[in-house]
């Protein structure tokens, strides 16, 4: 909208209420007599999931107190894989108090990853770097095999990537935006960065944006 013209500056914010599942799916469990270690494994990713919220403003270049630029990106969807993690509500409770989520972890890793090393090639052209002119990442916050496999098959140096998963946990949705609130804080991007931003999510969707990253702070 704002390439557009429409708007000069807008608020995106980004929220992952986890509540409600994770109370749902502990209630499920609990009340299942016939669980076996096969039938648990859907509902563990469930449990994994925390809360947050984050929130950026964008603007005109020329209304910028940054320089930072968001140069573009890459959004793709691999949708042969969208039954790996599905969400809705219980039949026997009915509406969002019932909600529960079945998830295929294992596969969803590869599969997931394997998304997004179809999509950086495109990613990396579209921005005009090249792979090994990435300077730091900030990349979806799942587990420590997730980032180690995706960091390695798309040849990335794990010392320019940022995590908040120790700390954090996986917080969804916002995990990503998260993270790179947090890193950019904690001074992990300097002055003329090329950033990229990697996300990988559910779906099986994909979304890489790269920023060049001009400045440490606001202009006087």
């Amino acid at each position: 909208m704002i390439e557009l013209g429409q708007i000069q500056t807008g608020l995106v914010v980004g929220t992952e209420s986890s509540r409600v599942l994770v109370e749902n799916t502990i209630r499920h469990l609990n009340g299942d007599l016939s669980l076996t270690r096969n039938s648990v494994k859907p509902a563990m990713a469930s449990l994994t999931i925390g809360s947050g919220s984050a929130a950026i403003v964008l603007a005109d270049r020329r209304l910028s107190r940054t320089g930072n630029q968001l140069l573009g990106g890459v959004a793709r969807a691999n949708t042969r894989q969208c039954r790996l993690c599905q969400g809705g509500a219980d039949p026997a409770s009915g509406g969002e108090a019932g909600l529960l989520m079945a998830t295929d972890s294992e596969t969803l890793l590869q599969e997931g990853v394997a998304t997004a090393r179809d999509a950086f090639p495109e990613f990396v052209r579209g921005v005009g770097w090249k792979p090994t002119e990435v300077d730091k990442t900030f990349c979806h916050q799942v587990g420590r095999a997730h980032r180690k496999l995706l960091l390695d098959t798309l040849a990335l140096d794990p010392s320019i990537d940022y995590t908040t998963l120790e700390t954090l946990g996986n917080t969804g949705s916002v995990a990503l935006p998260i993270t790179a609130a947090m890193g950019i804080e904690n001074g992990h991007v300097c002055p003329g960065d090329r950033v990229a931003m990697l996300g990988i999510g559910s779906g099986i969707n994909v979304v890489m944006l790269g920023i060049r990253w001009e400045t440490g702070g606001v202009k006087n």
